[in-house]
């Protein structure tokens, strides 16, 4: 799992390629309560208190000296770090720092955040002392959170308050087994603070400096890493996913997707192998260890242009699966930072539900 600090670290830097030279600061420092989600029966064991914890963020305010930032809405960027404590003894506490943006509707007072980062858990999985722990098989993790809430800053002096929900996940990935992940959701509040002078935001008034009527585009991604099959200690494998389709710009902040992946995810061949073995009389149809690995989705997807900054989530249906493994539709959620123009590279987590596959390091060509 040491691959996901890397890129986390790679983020960072594209993140904060920034200039904030002369952007306002403010920081805001919460506290939560809430519950874990049981989506599976199989972390029922791990549901046993309300999970609480704090929120600690440091938030850059765009000024509007580039046209993005002004479309949409004079969003924040920043860092921040959270402890949450699962009130169970056998996953214990996790650390996690992100970088985030916030976006702000209906007059500033409403703020969307939304999180992509790196965690540490105290308990994960081990074999001797920590068998009850599948949820987390290793100790550095995946982490996303989202937050909605009401906002409102220099409410006395430079002190603001700010209340509502947050959404966190953790999980690695399933770079390493056991990897069932942990979701929770929470109520929070907490107070905000302002170290500069309050800004007056003015709305969209410049025109665009470009336009965004293009013709279809064509996409090659290439996406790697490593992955283990659901049976802990069968082995990790690199994978290989190949993603070929064509986008469509439908304005300033969008374009729609369709087409196609092909997935070479080795972890599977192996598993297959293990299933022929140990469950013949639960896989009849599949007791051939020699059984096809491969698999071929459709997707179709959005991609939301921030900057250079681009969110991408995608939805698939396999076409193409002889191995009856996982359900036949799949999720791809992921950040993309184009390097020049055309190039890009990226990370992203691929699912099915709520079950994680891989985590995917991308690089790939727009034409």
């Amino acid at each position: 799992m040491k691959r996901i600090l890397p890129l986390f670290l790679l983020h960072f830097y594209f993140f904060f390629a920034q200039d904030k030279d002369k952007n306002a600061v403010y920081l805001d420092a919460q506290i939560f309560r809430g519950n874990v989600l049981k989506h599976a029966d199989y972390v029922g064991h791990l549901v046993t208190g309300h999970p609480d914890g704090f929120l600690l963020s440091l938030n850059w305010k765009t000024s509007g000296k580039k046209e993005w930032e002004q479309v949409y809405n004079y969003p924040d960027y920043g860092i921040s770090y959270h402890y949450l404590d699962f009130k169970n003894q056998f996953i214990g506490v996790n650390h996690a720092i992100g970088l985030h943006y916030n976006f702000y509707f209906f007059k500033r007072h409403l703020m969307f955040r939304i999180s992509q980062g790196v965690g540490i858990t105290s308990n994960p999985y081990d074999k001797e002392t920590n068998n009850k722990n599948n949820a987390f098989g290793t100790k550095f993790l995946d982490n996303n959170y989202f937050l909605l809430q009401y906002q409102k800053q220099n409410l006395i002096g430079k002190v603001g308050f700010q209340a509502g929900f947050m959404l966190t996940h953790f999980s690695n990935g399933r770079f390493k087994a056991p990897n069932s992940g942990i979701n929770t959701y929470a109520f929070n509040l907490g107070l905000n603070y302002n170290f500069e002078e309050e800004e007056i935001f003015k709305n969209d008034s410049l025109p665009a400096n470009e336009t965004y009527k293009e013709r279809i585009k064509y996409n090659i991604a290439f996406r790697t890493g490593r992955s283990e099959g659901p049976v802990i200690n069968l082995g990790q494998r690199q994978f290989y996913h190949i993603g070929l389709y064509a986008d469509k710009r439908i304005g300033r902040k969008s374009a729609i997707q369709l087409g196609t992946d092909i997935f070479f995810s080795r972890y599977l061949r192996d598993y297959i192998k293990f299933v022929s073995i140990a469950f013949p009389k639960e896989h009849p149809d599949y007791a051939d260890p020699d059984t096809d690995y491969k698999r071929i989705g459709l997707f179709v997807g959005h991609e939301l242009f921030i900057n250079k900054l681009s969110v991408e989530t995608q939805f698939g249906y396999y076409i193409y699966k002889p191995f009856d493994y996982e359900i036949d539709v799949y999720q791809r959620v992921g950040l993309k930072y184009y390097i020049y123009k055309n190039y890009f590279t990226g990370v992203g987590l691929k699912t099915h539900g709520g079950r994680a596959e891989a985590i995917e390091a991308t690089l790939g060509i727009r034409l």
